[in-house]
């Protein structure tokens, strides 16, 4: 396997229901971190609720709260629950690995009432596409800023977040409001204006939440997680696609392409530019072999050569538009066709064709096609081609290049 070929459909990585999660390196991990009762559970559920039909968890620092000596629990007065050691990074960590493998973790449930982990009870969290973590000190270890990348901070007035805490922690932790008052004026505070408040230079976003409805902010967020899917979404089923790297060139191509008012002859004119390097792209990901040659000063170069020699197959009618690049790359290629029929009333493309998958007189076999593919929505080209696979008329050598209609390169 060469990196660019497309895996049959059905190849999906395991995982929770849904679809199953992104491989680990596409994995989302946003977090959300701010001074107490500033909203940052509300800022995780409204993400959570505008991504729809998208696989998101939270995971919650308070969860991972170190259990309580018998001597801390008789002292917890002077206990400071904001301090970074009161918490258990160490599983909290362990958790976030797992999530990023794929893997199903078990979430510690903690009982403020007692100070400890409830021993018969835990959260089990699914692996999932977007791993949202919250909590105060998220931002303030270095080892865990690392793991997420997509930092948030939620700002809120002090005043505030006092008066969300007390009625929190008197209703959902019982507490006495003297008490609440005595804790946040000795710990929470201080532990505020010495860790977290710092904490916000790391942050990739600040969102104000002092009315509690920042919703432009929210919205933005959830897109930006939502595109980043949306490039990973076919990397699900087909592990070996490959994208070609956008740069300012190819965005400035899709631009002229996307365009309404542009003109058949630039239309064409960029279209195979854009192709051209698609084709080129491709043709990185065969085999070669090393060759020496004499150059014209006598001395030796030692070079590379394909491994075998070449052949196209045009799936038609769209995948004709790239015969033109890919003769260009490869002087002399023979190319073959293979026309795709959808038939009506089922999902997908069968990959019935009129003719072989080699051009009519090819001495090479077609392992070592590189197929022009469809220039039409994501999914009619990689199937026709994953049937080729499936039954065995293409080698795992070959590769398969196309123009998608979504994302923000061709592939």
């Amino acid at each position: 396997m060469n990196g660019l070929s497309v895996e049959p459909p059905g190849t999906a990585a395991a995982g929770s229901e849904g679809g199953g999660p992104l491989s680990p390196a596409n994995t989302d991990r946003p977090t959300s971190s701010g001074g107490t009762a500033s909203g940052k559970t509300t800022v995780c559920n409204s993400i959570m609720h505008r991504l729809h039909d998208s696989c998101a968890v939270i995971i919650h620092q308070d969860s991972f709260y170190r259990c309580l000596s018998e001597a801390e629990r008789r002292d917890v007065g002077n206990y400071n629950f904001d301090s970074p050691d009161a918490f258990d990074n160490a599983v909290l960590m362990e958790c976030i690995s797992q999530l990023k493998a794929g893997k199903s973790v078990e979430v510690p449930v903690y009982d403020f009432t007692t100070h400890s982990r409830r021993k018969d009870e835990v959260r089990k969290v699914e692996a999932a596409d977007v791993v949202i973590v919250e909590g105060i000190l998220v931002l303030h270890d270095p080892v865990l800023r690392e793991e997420l990348n997509m930092k948030i901070y939620v700002d809120t007035d002090d005043d505030v977040r006092l008066a969300r805490r007390i009625q929190r922690d008197v209703q959902q932790r019982g507490r006495d409001v003297a008490g609440v008052i005595e804790q946040y004026t000795r710990f929470v505070k201080p532990a505020f204006d010495q860790y977290v408040a710092p904490s916000r230079r790391y942050a990739d976003v600040i969102i104000p939440w002092q009315r509690g409805d920042n919703l432009v902010a929210i919205d933005l967020i959830t897109e930006h997680i939502r595109a980043k899917m949306q490039q990973h979404h076919l990397r699900r089923i087909y592990p070996n696609l490959e994208l070609l790297p956008s740069n300012y060139q190819i965005r400035g191509m899709h631009t002229i392409l996307r365009d309404r008012t542009t003109n058949k002859n630039d239309f064409v004119f960029y279209a195979d530019r854009l192709n051209r390097l698609i084709v080129e792209a491709g043709l990185g990901h065969l085999p070669f072999i090393e060759k020496q040659v004499t150059t014209p000063t006598g001395s030796q170069y030692v070079g590379v050569e394909f491994a075998r020699r070449l052949c196209g197959v045009s799936i038609i009618r769209s995948g004709e538009s790239m015969e033109a690049a890919l003769r260009t790359c490869c002087k002399g290629v023979k190319i073959g066709k293979i026309l795709v029929v959808r038939h009506h009333g089922r999902r997908g493309c069968d990959g019935a064709g009129d003719g072989p998958l080699t051009p009519p007189g090819s001495a090479t076999p077609p392992g070592s096609a590189t197929p022009p593919g469809c220039a039409t929505p994501a999914g009619r080209a990689p199937s026709s081609f994953g049937d080729g696979l499936l039954n065995g008329q293409v080698s795992h050598e070959g590769v398969e290049v196309g123009v998608g209609t979504k994302g923000e390169s061709g592939g």
